[in-house]
């Protein structure tokens, strides 16, 4: 970092002495130093610098933003600790991982924890035994430096939306008193979605390079899981739909679907095709952005996508874990793939996304909604829009990049020397077409590229060196990036 400013510092003088000569050397000579001196300033300065500098100047407003938000289904309360200090509060003890799509045990847990802890991969999980989770919960609430937040990717993107001063937020989710002391004021809950008690979810986090036994995370992320009875049901769904007439919002914004994998396969279908008939009544002109979140049933994820849920959507919010889940269920393209190894592959990102507009996007001939996708991974996003929908994407995904940078890091702005450059600096649009080979400048970060009447935007992402809170980076990412977003009138 010394040798960095010394350079600088040199240059600068030599620049400044060159004016003091100026009257001495030829003009073009003089022209000609300068120049060469000013891009030597610019690439003594970091790429991070130069990266930030382009975005705070890609970042404006679109023409035609919102002004009232709705938001919904899923809330709760976050409890926030580190996972591997819980685990060892309630005595067990490091051991081999295994996945679990639903926890049974305190045995499941620690196996599910210590899978996803060794991939640093974000999960989420039902526990099924409820007196088995007070007694986590408990043990979690009470723990020193335990930390309560508001939770669930609803609530989360309200929140953030909520710190806009100029948009009015209304949320509708099981909010209990907890839950409605920790809101933003600008959050508007309907009477008819308070209840008396609180669903909490445990956030399990872990560090890069935190070790658990044999088990050494990569990078940091966290492991969620809850028994959580209303948020799975969907119990505030109906009420949220009957809350927009009055309320006459420009967006709304839907998640909580993933949480229905904790019911039986009967209850969650009935539940998911009145879920459905519940969406269709929301009013054709208002957007919907669906955020989805991890799951672990394919049979289910299936229905989401060809029963009418995608369709009816006219964007989508997910990351890397989500988008692989997504098309090992449908049979898409890079289904066998069976996990991401290091950071995902651009042009296999880029394959699935192009593929998922195709095959469920809107059309000439069919009727669907879908024209947009918000893609987030550690070292990178993307978005993805049919041409013709959206505008200002280029200020939208690099607000979610610089979003992603700050939260991680519980700053302002981004500090430089707190964040790192992990995206590739070269990659290839796809791996199953004719491709574009791309290298990164630093000085123009958002890159753009067409296939087929549809635009993608990438912007690498500045990764935080010691995170501080990785609970809602996801759904604040979805946030700025809509927040930036506008939608073309039809």
């Amino acid at each position: 970092m010394w040798q960095r400013s010394v350079c600088v510092g040199l240059l600068a003088l030599a620049l400044g002495y060159l004016c003091l000569l100026g009257p001495e050397l030829p003009h073009s000579a003089l022209r000609h130093l300068s120049a060469s001196l000013l891009g030597g300033l610019r690439r003594a300065r970091s790429l991070e610098g130069r990266m930030v500098a382009a975005w705070q100047a890609a970042i404006v407003r679109p023409a035609r933003g919102w002004a009232r938000v709705a938001v919904g289904v899923n809330a709760c309360v976050d409890v926030v600790l580190s996972g591997v200090k819980l685990l060892e509060a309630l005595g067990l003890e490091p051991g081999d991982g295994k996945n679990h799509a639903v926890l049974n045990s305190r045995q499941d847990l620690k196996e599910a924890f210590a899978h996803f802890m060794e991939k640093g991969a974000a999960a989420e999980r039902f526990f099924s035994d409820a007196e088995s989770f007070h007694h986590i919960a408990r043990t979690a609430s009470e723990y020193p430096g335990a930390q309560l937040y508001v939770g669930g990717n609803a609530a989360l993107i309200g929140q953030k939306l909520a710190t806009n001063p100029d948009l009015k937020i209304l949320l509708c989710g099981p909010v209990g008193p907890k839950l409605h002391e920790l809101l933003d004021d600008n959050v508007v809950v309907p009477p008819e979605s308070m209840q008396e008690r609180d669903e909490f979810h445990l956030i399990l986090e872990y560090q890069a390079g935190e070790e658990w036994g044999q088990v050494r995370a990569p990078n940091a992320n966290r492991f969620i899981f809850s028994h959580d009875l209303s948020n799975g049901a969907l119990n505030m769904l109906e009420v949220f739909v009957s809350s927009l007439d009055e309320f006459q919002p420009d967006l709304v914004v839907l998640s909580g679907l993933h949480m229905m994998e904790g019911q039986s396969k009967e209850m969650r279908q009935r539940r998911l095709m009145e879920a459905v008939a519940s969406i269709s009544d929301i009013p054709t002109d208002i957007p919907i952005h669906l955020e989805l979140a991890s799951m672990t049933d394919q049979d289910f994820m299936s229905n989401i996508m060809h029963q009418q849920v995608f369709p009816l959507v006219n964007s989508i919010g997910l990351n890397e874990q989500e988008l692989l889940f997504l098309t090992q269920s449908a049979s898409g393209p890079h289904a066998s793939l069976a996990s991401w190894s290091g950071v995902p592959d651009v042009g296999v990102v880029s394959d699935i996304l192009f593929w998922v507009l195709k095959e469920h996007g809107k059309t000439a001939d069919r009727a669907s909604d879908l024209t947009r996708i918000h893609f987030h991974t550690l070292a990178y996003h993307i978005l993805v829009t049919v041409d013709g929908y959206w505008g200002n994407q280029v200020a939208a995904v690099a607000a979610g990049a610089r979003a992603a940078g700050t939260q991680a890091c519980a700053t302002e702005t981004i500090d430089t020397s707190k964040v790192f450059l992990k995206a590739p600096l070269e990659f290839v649009t796809s791996q199953v077409e004719a491709h574009s080979k791309i290298s990164l400048n630093p000085d123009e970060p958002v890159v753009h590229w067409h296939r087929e009447g549809i635009s993608f935007h990438f912007t690498p992402v500045l990764v935080c060196k010691d995170p501080v809170r990785t609970v809602g980076l996801g759904d604040a990412i979805s946030a700025e990036g809509l927040l930036y977003s506008e939608a073309y009138p039809q």
